[in-house]
């Protein structure tokens, strides 16, 4: 399989990572067995990216990871890190925290959960409201120099953040959700800030959770999603399924399913956008399987063309998430063009 650097300095790694944060929560002892056996095929068919979080399961997610890898797994595995998410005894989310302190004491019990002396790339879920940037990267730099973490992402931030933090210690990848569905990153700075300073765009939500797929259905009224993700609203809903429609044919010419279509796509952004590695998120080997495939369609400058003018750029109806969660990602927030170049206030 063909790789990439993820950033300038960063390891080389397949189109396709594996997203695991489905693989915990909510999940049955057969679910765990699929996740495991998924863990493994990435890894025998040259996926090397692992993303995975401390909060996802509340640590189980980092134990499962654990389980999965075998006897010199570990050795090609990069396993990329994300802490910050605070949870209560009830699994609800109850904060963001970058404290240095924070920092060091979440990747002691990372660490000991994977049963490893370093995770490949650390990064803080989210932008801590309450912490600089710079210090929360500088206390992953310590780490860095300590052997403990090898390269430092970011996820969710926007320019000027990823400026900051870059310029405290180098930034191999900013994971973001980006799809033809979520086109943000294009028009408000993200990608091209990536691109310039040599950080490669790890991708998530490439399917829109399900929207994308071609095979989603269901009424919005019974599906939990339309309570948190507004694109499932009764009012939405089917204007966004229309869009993904549009997509069958151009995916039957190639003889390939929408969600293949979708995930090409993505991995087609490196070629004018830097490195962008597309993060499908399963516990399903044969979805893993799928996904591998997608990656080796090659689709023409006409072929692009042609998806875009299916699902133009700002067509979809709804935002990522309802207003309170927005206002959270730091991703979202629209530049000030006067600390976009610096990221200091004046």
């Amino acid at each position: 399989m063909r790789t990439r650097p993820l950033g300038t300095g960063g390891p080389q790694v397949a189109p396709i990572a594996l997203g695991c944060a489905g693989m915990s929560d909510h999940t049955a002892p057969d679910d765990e067995a699929d996740a495991i056996a998924a863990i493994r095929t990435a890894l025998d068919a040259g996926v090397t990216l692992l993303d995975t979080a401390d909060f996802y399961g509340m640590g189980h997610n980092e134990d499962l990871i654990r389980r999965a890898l075998r006897a010199g797994d570990r050795d090609k595995a990069l396993l990329s890190v994300k802490f910050g998410g605070l949870r209560g005894p009830d699994g609800a989310f109850v904060g963001i925290e970058g404290r240095p302190a924070h920092v060091k004491n979440a990747l002691a019990y990372s660490l000991r959960r994977l049963g490893s002396d370093h995770v490949d790339i650390y990064r803080p879920a989210r932008l801590a409201p309450d912490t600089p940037i710079e210090d929360t990267i500088g206390a992953i730099s310590e780490l860095v120099q300590a052997g403990y973490v090898r390269h430092v992402g970011l996820s969710e931030v926007g320019p000027e953040t990823i400026r900051r933090a870059h310029a405290v210690h180098p930034i191999c990848d900013v994971q973001v959700e980006y799809s033809l569905f979520s086109r943000a990153p294009e028009t408000n700075g993200i990608l091209d800030t990536c691109r310039e300073l040599g950080i490669a765009v790890t991708a998530y939500g490439v399917l829109a959770h399900g929207l994308l797929t071609g095979a989603y259905r269901e009424p919005a009224g019974g599906d939990p999603r339309a309570h948190w993700l507004p694109r499932f609203h009764p009012g939405n809903l089917a204007a966004n399924l229309t869009l993904v429609e549009r997509l069958r044919p151009l995916a039957d010419a190639h003889g390939v399913s929408v969600a293949q279509l979708a995930t090409a796509w993505v991995v087609a952004r490196s070629r004018e956008r830097g490195t962008v590695v597309a993060v499908l998120g399963t516990r399903r080997p044969h979805r893993v399987e799928e996904a591998l495939a997608a990656a080796d369609i090659a689709l023409t400058d006409t072929d692009l063309r042609a998806i875009d003018e299916a699902v133009p750029a700002g067509a979809v109806a709804g935002t990522r998430y309802a207003a309170p969660l927005m206002a959270l990602l730091d991703s979202e927030r629209t530049p000030n063009p006067s600390t976009e170049r610096t990221g200091r206030e004046s």
